[in-house]
């Protein structure tokens, strides 16, 4: 049980204090006699030693301790390790259903893995809330460490007591023939040679070198905080996107959750010659470039508004390619895929009066994202229903079979001179088929039966450059990743710790001359043999032959 105790030398430390803060002797009776101190602090009190902790002590001791920490790690890596038993939800496009899909593609096994959240696990709660475990315990170690350690190594005193001298891991005493104080001197101008900063009081000495590379352990945690940080950052939405959108040659897409639009002007794919490809690959179709032509927009007025067109502003333009991005204040849209399918983009019919011949029109008609209403001479066409994918359900009832505008149907009601103020409802197929001819005659007579439509009106297309298809369907991974920054900065941080920690040896060396009697002892964080040969070599520079091996306290104790 620690105590606050006071040093012979009359230093008072502070409660926890296992070697004198002014002298260094021991303060801890049952630490054993024979072998060399513990020095890892310094024997300096720590926060997570008090003897009656408080709550607020209690949870600081939880997330101070290392074997806490090392646990916290291996469950995270554990946890970490399974999210990759499978692919993550957040890997693929449009997955509508993942439990469906879980099921079909790896069984039983993939539909319990989707059902227990591993398919989620990096933006899952628990595995968040161990990250932020982590880091909470690196700040609290090294916070718990650094400043007494700081505190230890900043006051250090020159003559030591002779206890603290006598335990360290290298220690030599002998009798000294030689005048102490210019023995002293040359022993020091020796440590000097080998880059030691030497403090000399009378005949004791203080030496040491490579302190710095105490610190980096800690410089370490520094840059893993700022990693840890970074990749928690990634859950933010301004900081970090992942998404795909697909368009088709001509369309312009809202970027998710951003005021940024981006069109897809033309889009081109260039293939292999055959004389171009290897003997088994001759034949097939190999895309050698593929290539959007993209412009960016920014809304800037209206982009809320469901009723009114947002007012876009162009920012940017560039050929998307395989690894050649649009890059745009942080924001980056890169090539991702292709499909080769033909797709309805736009229409513009013109309407007919049948019972004057007249044709009124045309007017543009999208077939994704269409405005709510369209003007055709002094008609005015309000859209009442989209069908995208029409098709009647078992109760022949109008329906939609996906969201994609594959045999898109349209409802309009039409307002205007010698109509009544309800209007006329008619339903509108772009390129119908024999079937869906059919269909809109059916459904226009049931308008008609029922009083909502007199027959009067059709559309028509007229020339087909009133037509405009699609030929390819490009697919833009959209990435914004402005955590990424700090991650290599938290990285290259964490790297120059460990190289501090690894490649640099803090030591000191300690001597005293009582009576002409020399007591050398001498500590280094790693590598005590290398400390045993400067000393020795030093030594020996001095006029005194020892062999390196005896200098080890270790090994003499045994």
């Amino acid at each position: 049980m620690f105590q606050n105790t006071k040093c012979e030398c009359g230093h008072q430390n502070p409660t926890g204090t296992v070697l004198c803060e002014y002298c260094g002797k021991p303060l801890v009776e049952d630490l054993p006699l024979d072998s060399p101190l513990e020095m890892r602090y310094d024997g300096v009190a720590r926060r997570s030693q008090k003897d009656n902790p408080a709550l607020i002590d209690r949870v600081w001791n939880f997330f101070s301790s290392v074997k806490i920490a090392v646990y916290l790690i291996v469950i995270t890596l554990i946890g970490a390790a399974i999210g990759t038993i499978y692919p993550q939800e957040s890997t693929f496009i449009n997955l509508d259903d993942p439990a469906q899909y879980y099921r079909d593609t790896y069984g039983t096994w993939g539909a319990v893995y989707q059902a227990l959240g591993f398919s989620r696990t990096y933006e899952s709660w628990w595995f968040i809330g161990l990250l932020v475990m982590i880091g909470t315990s690196l700040v609290v170690c090294s916070l718990d460490r650094v400043l007494p350690l700081y505190k230890a190594l900043s006051k250090q005193q020159v003559r030591k007591h002779l206890t603290f001298i006598n335990r360290q891991q290298t220690v030599y005493k002998a009798k000294l023939e030689q005048n102490p104080e210019e023995w002293t001197e040359s022993f020091a101008k020796q440590l000097k040679r080998k880059h030691y900063k030497v403090k000399i009081e009378g005949t004791a000495l203080l030496a040491e070198k490579n302190r710095f590379s105490r610190w980096g352990p800690y410089i370490n945690h520094i840059g893993l905080i700022i990693f840890l940080l970074a990749v928690l950052g990634r859950g933010v939405p301004a900081w970090h996107m992942d998404q795909y959108v697909s368009m088709d040659e001509g369309q312009t897409k809202q970027i998710p959750n951003t005021n940024y639009y981006v069109k897809n002007e033309d889009f081109t794919v260039e293939y292999y010659k055959d004389e171009e490809l290897p003997d088994n690959l001759k034949g097939t179709a190999r895309a050698k470039l593929y290539e959007t032509k993209a412009v960016l927009y920014e809304c800037t007025a209206d982009c809320d508004d469901p009723i009114k067109e947002p007012v876009l502003t162009e920012v940017d333009r560039h050929d998307i390619q395989v690894n050649s991005p649009l890059s745009y204040k942080g924001l980056k849209l890169y090539q991702y895929n292709y499909e080769q399918r033909i797709r309805l983009i736009t229409v513009k019919p013109m309407l007919v009066d049948s019972r004057t011949g007249e044709k009124y029109g045309p007017f543009e008609l999208p077939m994704s994202n269409p405005p709510l209403t369209y003007t055709a001479g002094p008609y005015t066409l309000k859209l009442s229903d989209v069908y995208p994918d029409f098709g009647m359900d078992e109760q022949n009832r109008p329906m939609t079979k996906s969201r994609d505008p594959n045999n898109p149907a349209f409802v309009f009601i039409v307002t205007g001179p010698g109509l009544d103020e309800s209007g006329e409802i008619y339903i509108y197929f772009p390129l119908p088929n024999a079937e869906d001819k059919q269909l809109q005659q059916m459904i226009n007579a049931s308008f008609q039966k029922s009083g909502n439509n007199s027959g009067r009106f059709s559309f028509e297309v007229g020339k087909m450059e009133n037509v405009s298809f699609s030929e390819y369907t490009t697919y833009l991974n959209v990435r914004v990743d402005r955590a990424m920054p700090y991650i290599w900065v938290g990285a290259a941080i964490s790297m120059i710790g460990l190289v501090m920690g690894f490649y640099w040896h803090h030591r000191r060396v300690w001597l005293r001359i009582d009576d002409g009697i020399l007591t050398l002892g001498a500590h280094t964080n790693k590598n005590t043999f290398g400390i045993r040969s400067e000393v020795a070599g030093a030594l020996k520079k001095t006029g005194i032959e020892v062999d390196p091996k005896a200098l080890d306290n270790r090994r003499n104790t045994r």
